[in-house]
């Protein structure tokens, strides 16, 4: 076990590194420059440009641009950023929460709704109701992520005034008691978090429930048939936990889906995520945000995968990690 949690470490860490690594040669291999990256400096002159640019130290070859970075790098400095003049680690620490409480509300609503549905379509294979799934989880797994966001947002904030269609909190409500203000932030998330959760749902339903139909065609479901067990309970106890192993592994593997999917979401949305602040930092060209970004996207893709593979050796104990 810890032979295989620390070869699965060396390997996460590699993987993230190779990340920064590729990063940083393709923000600064792409044309133009980060002082030309907002409206103010494009009339700049060259004499502003130069001195900025030896301020920041893009005036030096790349080799020893990396060089430098990658040694602030591991001291745990990630920069400052070209625009904000912030430090970066004070940008991602403001917007790292938001993403997570996204991301995570919605890896969980559509890792529940995705085992319900794929569940429910196994129960009834080859029924009507399993058709009509079927054809419903297709559809929206066929769904741009970025096109279903702006169709909730048309009918359920426009049209219906039901819920909230910008931001993270309501400014009306910045002095009301904590209660108010979480039932705030929950009113805001539901139609972001609700974007991306029902096409991963729709995927997560379509693993669960081709997982469940070969689970249940399994000798040990007729032996516990045999015994007069509830057919729920041979579903839910027997078939389901030997059925999981597919689901959780995409729930892992899922992780990047929602780091990119929060980019046109929160930036749809306006929610002041990660996201968001990797969309602004691309369009500025802002260096040293954008390799930031790609490593704490490195880092958290890393440990779902790892925490993925733990849990598959969990709820299966048919699966044994490598010794």
């Amino acid at each position: 076990m810890l032979g295989f949690a620390a070869r699965r470490l060396a390997f996460a860490v590699a993987s993230v590194a190779a990340v920064v690594v590729i990063t940083f040669l393709l923000v600064h291999a792409a044309p133009g420059e980060p002082m030309l990256g907002t409206a103010d400096r494009t009339f700049a002159s060259p004499d502003v440009i130069a001195r900025q640019r030896a301020l920041f130290g893009l005036d030096r070859p790349l080799p020893v641009q990396f060089i430098r970075y990658a040694g602030n790098l591991v001291r745990g400095e990630l920069g400052t950023s070209f625009v904000l003049h912030r430090p970066v680690s004070s940008i991602l620490a403001e917007a790292l929460p938001h993403t997570l409480l996204l991301g995570g509300t919605a890896l969980v609503a559509s890792l529940l709704l995705g085992l319900a549905v794929g569940a429910l379509q196994a129960a009834r294979h080859r029924s009507r109701t399993d058709t009509l799934l079927g054809a419903a989880t297709l559809v929206f797994y066929s769904v741009p992520v970025f096109w279903l966001g702006l169709m909730l947002l048309l009918v359920f904030g426009e049209q219906l005034h039901w819920l909230p269609v910008s931001g993270m909190r309501s400014a009306a409500l910045e002095d009301g008691s904590a209660l108010a203000r979480a039932l705030d932030v929950a009113r805001h998330l539901v139609l972001p978090a609700a974007s991306l959760a029902l096409v991963q749902a729709a995927a997560f339903a379509r693993f669960q429930r081709s997982a469940l139909v070969e689970s249940l065609a399994g000798e040990h479901i007729r032996a516990a048939r045999a015994k007069g067990l509830p057919e729920r309970t041979v579903l839910l106890k027997h078939a389901l936990r030997g059925a999981l192993a597919p689901t959780i592994t995409l729930a892992g593997l899922s992780v990047p889906y929602f780091l990119a999917g929060s980019v046109l979401v929160e930036s749809i949305f306006g929610w002041p995520g990660l996201g968001r602040v990797a969309y602004d930092a691309i369009f500025a060209r802002d260096y040293n945000v954008i390799t930031a970004v790609a490593l704490v996207s490195g880092v958290l893709v890393a440990a779902s995968n790892l925490l993925a593979d733990v849990a598959v050796a969990l709820a299966d104990p048919r699966v044994r990690l490598e010794r």
